[in-house]
């Protein structure tokens, strides 16, 4: 009987443990993929706002097939009638979110640097870190913060010189900073979803909702909607696998095992690879300034690996689900 136990217990912690190791490394994996956005989209042969469509509509039969391929209809639970809609609500905001997030950032790209608008998006988890408390008393801990601040600095470090104040520029910063904050929406949307709808059906759902949202704003704002050359819609199909199907697809698996905080500074991972890749493909160099900044990440999201204090979350409707979430 002891054997039993001894080797039950052996089973289910490597279990335990893997899972966690597994969702950072999905974390850290779809930020890097995420990396890459910026540059797929200052060398488009569409505008930003076309790219951004073709980023999703591309991935959709990718997620669909995913969904199907499953073969597994989202995880039913019990719940009250208040919140039985809240799914599909909730997938619709994740979806027009998304939309706002890549509309604003890819015009920021286009406008400012690709270190200035990937900066100013990643400035997300100061409205995640603030929304969980406020919103869902989630207070963070004080190694946290200190990890969260640990991370801006050097997010900052790592961009430091690239700050232009007229112009196009000021105008495509304004719009980075509005990006933090539907990117921070769509990671709480994520978050809120994930104890009860697979990854499968978040990210094919909601990345429709993003493609359909698209669509009116791309022809109002007059741009070409077709690339010009296969190798421009080659560009397009790795955006959408590499940034789209790939990464947030990751994202939204690792969300479900690991805090919101916790994710959105872990994504902080994002503007470091992007400054890697801008130096490795387009020859951009990094300064000492920019190394320690990226070395000053990495250590600040590390230090932000503590658990979150919940004081109170009875108002949160989604956490009064507490069956498994479900795998992905």
């Amino acid at each position: 009987m002891a054997r039993e136990l001894r080797l039950k217990w052996s089973n289910l912690l490597p279990n335990a443990l893997s899972t966690r190791h597994l969702a950072l490394l999905a974390l850290f994996t779809g930020a890097s993929c995420i990396g890459t956005s910026a540059l797929f989209v200052k060398v488009s042969e569409t505008g930003p706002l076309s790219t951004a469509f073709w980023r999703v509509f591309l991935a959709l039969p990718f997620l669909w097939l995913w969904v199907f391929k499953q073969n597994r209809a989202p995880p039913t639970q019990e719940r009250s009638a208040k919140t039985a809609y809240l799914p599909l609500r909730g997938l619709i905001t994740a979806g027009a979110f998304f939309a706002g997030d890549l509309s604003v950032w890819h015009t920021a790209i286009i406008l400012t640097s690709v270190a200035n608008a990937t900066l100013l998006a990643n400035l997300a988890p100061i409205f995640v870190t603030l929304a969980c408390w406020l919103l869902w008393q989630q207070r963070p801990s004080r190694r946290f913060v200190l990890g969260l601040m640990a991370a801006l600095c050097g997010v900052i470090l790592l961009i430091k010189g690239h700050f232009p104040h007229t112009g196009k520029a000021l105008w495509g910063d304004a719009l980075g900073l509005l990006t933090a904050f539907f990117y921070a929406g769509y990671q709480l949307m994520v978050a809120r979803l994930r104890p009860f709808v697979s990854t499968a059906h978040i990210m094919a759902v909601s990345t429709t909702v993003t493609a359909v949202l698209l669509l009116p704003i791309v022809v109002l704002s007059g741009e070409g909607l077709l690339p010009q050359s296969a190798y421009g819609w080659s560009l397009l199909v790795a955006l959408a696998l590499i940034s789209q199907v790939i990464g947030q697809s990751l994202i939204a698996y690792a969300m479900a095992h690991l805090p919101a905080m916790l994710c959105s500074v872990g994504l902080l991972l994002q503007p470091v690879m992007a400054g890697l890749f801008a130096w490795g493909l387009l020859g951009e160099s990094l300064g000492p300034s920019a190394l320690v900044g990226a070395l000053l990440v990495l250590w600040g999201i590390r230090l932000a690996q503590s658990p979150i204090q919940p004081a109170a979350v009875a108002q949160d409707p989604y956490n009064r689900i507490k069956n498994k979430p479900p795998s992905s």
